[in-house]
């Protein structure tokens, strides 16, 4: 599989992707600062807000959002997928194996899965993409996979 790396202002069309074609983010490191903030405006739950409350849950400690994670992979996506005309989600399935935590340093790992050029669109086409936010020592915190719009060429 190849490992793209795209320059700053590089714009992908359908036409530059392959099916195993990989793509790898930046990193992005989360704290307790940022898990309580995104917590209390859009997850307000204990475990997400207080170490001391998440003790005695199902997590036995401090967890970030599933999708507080999901926003984060949001922007590592937009900076490593820079598909012409942006990334644009049309489904996608997300799980979220293991808890991201404070301290955890996350990067995006997504590999093309399938390409289908739309036959009543010529413009554009579908492609579906695995997305793996890997922690730092390359655990799978959460995996998405995205069908996403991708237009050719003009």
């Amino acid at each position: 599989m190849n490992n793209s790396s795209h320059g700053a202002g590089d714009v992908i069309y359908l036409e530059d992707l392959s099916v195993g074609l990989v793509f790898t983010s930046s990193e992005h490191e989360l704290d307790v600062e940022q898990i309580r903030e995104f917590a209390q405006r859009f997850d307000p739950q204990p475990f997400h807000l207080s170490e001391e409350a998440a003790r005695d849950t199902f997590f036995a400690g401090l967890a970030a959002s599933g999708w507080h994670t999901a926003a984060i992979t949001m922007k590592l996506l937009v900076q490593s997928l820079p598909f012409a005309g942006g990334v644009i989600g049309a489904g996608s399935d997300i799980t979220w194996p293991r808890p991201t935590r404070p301290g955890d340093v996350l990067h995006v790992v997504s590999t093309i899965m399938e390409i289908a050029p739309s036959k009543s669109r010529p413009d554009r086409g579908i492609v579906t993409v695995q997305s793996d936010t890997l922690n730092q020592h390359g655990d799978v915190c959460q995996r998405s996979v995205a069908r996403l719009l991708a237009f050719r060429r003009s």
